[in-house]
């Protein structure tokens, strides 16, 4: 992997961020390969599809990247919120690559992807409309709370200028993959409690720390009335998939 930016494909754009975009695409297409399967390659869609800039020939996994000079915070700005709640419920919404540069070394510093089968209503953040003195006045945009997802949901692939070993990449992938056979609000659920638990920062924990929780689910799922069965149901589909262990007593390791 070339983690050089090649400043010649964009010298005929004076936009910063045409200018970024075509090197960081480029970059994409010319050095990255599929997370989720052994292809190697990933290829742009056509332009102006909406949602999506890369796609897998092989799998068929689809992809949208962000790219920035500067770190990504809790909260990232993203595309209009209805397409995306489409295709969230659609199951169709892509995954995230999350690519940050420096635009004076031309050198890609970070790049982490978050699976689709981590996104969910608790993650996507409706914007206020434009106002009437905008361009698109009306135009509904959204965010992606990067910040209430747990930290397992970002899978790195360049870290501080360095390359991630690709196999380290895709046992990452299929680690929580079994998330992709469950509803969106279910998935939302099982991300929302993992969550809650590395809140916690500490390898053991209790069923009363994560009931500590209850308030803040009870927000992010107001259809649910009964928070503290959900809890433990959720811990115990984490236990099934190998992500939590039960020791006994109501205590719980994670690795």
């Amino acid at each position: 992997m070339n983690l050089e930016l090649k400043p010649e494909l964009a010298a005929s754009y004076t936009n910063l961020s045409q200018r970024a975009r075509v090197l960081t695409e480029t970059w994409v297409q010319e050095n990255l390969y599929c997370p989720a399967c052994p292809c190697d390659s990933l290829n742009p869609t056509p332009t102006g599809k909406r949602v999506v800039d890369f796609s897998c020939s092989e799998c068929k996994e689809t992809y949208q990247l962000k790219s920035q000079g500067h770190p990504f915070r809790d909260r990232i700005m993203d595309s209009a919120y209805e397409p995306k709640i489409e295709a969230l419920r659609k199951g169709t919404i892509p995954n995230f690559l999350f690519l940050r540069y420096d635009i004076e070394a031309l050198k890609v510093l970070d790049l982490f992807l978050v699976p689709r089968y981590f996104m969910s209503l608790s993650v996507i953040e409706r914007r206020k409309p434009l106002s009437e003195y905008a361009r698109r006045h009306g135009w509904v945009g959204s965010n992606i709370l990067l910040g209430k997802l747990p930290i397992d949901a970002r899978i790195p692939i360049v870290n501080g200028g360095y390359e991630v070993p690709k196999d380290f990449v895709r046992v990452s992938w299929r680690r929580f993959s079994f998330l992709r056979e469950k509803s969106v609000r279910s998935r939302g659920w099982t991300s929302d409690v993992l969550a809650c638990i590395r809140q916690l920062d500490q390898k053991l924990f209790l069923l009363k720390d994560v009931y500590a929780f209850e308030e803040e689910l009870a927000r992010l799922h107001p259809e649910n009335k009964h928070i503290r069965p959900k809890i433990r149901q959720q811990l115990q589909v984490l236990r099934d998939n190998n992500i939590i262990e039960f020791l006994g007593n109501g205590a719980y390791r994670i690795s």
